[in-house]
């Protein structure tokens, strides 16, 4: 029981309590419990208050956990986005190269193709030109007289020496200024072409005053019959002679038939050099 409670009781009892203090005391009891109702109420609302913001604090913590949960995961996609990246990249990188690298085989494989054809350009204007000599001195292959062959990569005309010139002479019979005439006439109708006349013995040795050994020999034949096709027409400049001896024989020495094979002249077609590869380059380096 609160104190006045207790006050009024004693009052009462003691039969000496005024009505005004009573009503005094009644009206100070009712202020004070509608005191104590309003601050209950305000309690009461201030509670209330309290449970909304906790509420809104719990509902702000989850929302927190929520968008920490986000950020992770936005996080770990950043990095897995960062890793795809970097892998398209290497991949980016490895296909530049390797289009690089097959750019330059391709670049490399049109440069060969480009030579092939030039090679097989080169192939078939020597083949053309063969044809064209072996055409050429028809006539003459079919009476005997000379044939046309090709020997280290070049066009040979060859002519038996002992058809031209007598045993250890250099001097042409008349069949054979005949026959070196019409060989000339037709090599000089060859445009842009030079030719060298290359004499051959066997090995039989000679050893006279004018041709001390087969060296001499061939030479002279040589520059015999170079002479005879200027005499018929062809142009000096085109034409040239040189000496082997007994230094490259066709066939062998050991038998009659090898040593007349070796006896012979051959006109050879100087090939172009200008066709080969690496020509250029070959004038740059030598100076010219």
């Amino acid at each position: 029981m609160s104190r006045l409670s207790l006050l009024s009781a004693a009052l009462l009892l003691n039969g000496c309590v005024m009505q005004s203090t009573y009503d005094a005391l009644q009206k100070d009891f009712d202020n004070t419990r509608a005191t104590l109702q309003q601050r209950e109420s305000e309690n009461a609302d201030l509670k209330a208050a309290l449970d909304n913001e906790k509420s809104s604090l719990d509902k702000e913590k989850a929302t927190s956990r929520e968008l920490g949960n986000q950020i992770k995961n936005l996080q770990a996609e950043l990095e897995r986005a960062i890793k795809t990246r970097e892998a398209l990249e290497a991949e980016k990188s490895a296909m530049l190269s390797d289009t690089s690298r097959l750019q330059a085989s391709i670049e490399e494989m049109k440069s060969a193709l480009a030579d092939l054809a030039r090679r097989k350009a080169e192939a078939d204007a020597r083949i053309a030109e063969f044809k064209s000599l072996l055409g050429r001195f028809k006539s003459l292959i079919d009476a005997g007289k000379l044939r046309v062959k090709m020997a280290d990569g070049r066009m040979v005309v060859e002519l038996a020496s002992d058809v031209l010139f007598a045993s250890g002479s250099a001097n042409l019979s008349k069949d054979g200024r005949a026959s070196i005439a019409e060989v000339a006439q037709l090599l000089a109708e060859i445009p842009d072409r030079k030719f060298q006349i290359e004499g051959h013995t066997d090995n039989v040795p000679i050893s006279t005053a004018q041709y001390p050994s087969n060296w001499e020999l061939a030479s002279a034949r040589a520059v015999t019959v170079l002479k005879t096709m200027v005499d018929a027409g062809m142009p000096i400049e085109r034409i040239s002679a040189a000496s082997y001896g007994d230094s490259k024989p066709a066939l062998p020495n050991d038998t009659s038939e090898g040593r007349a094979a070796n006896r012979r002249i051959e006109i050879v077609v100087v090939p172009d050099l200008s066709s080969l590869p690496g020509f250029e380059e070959l004038n740059r380096v030598s100076g010219h």
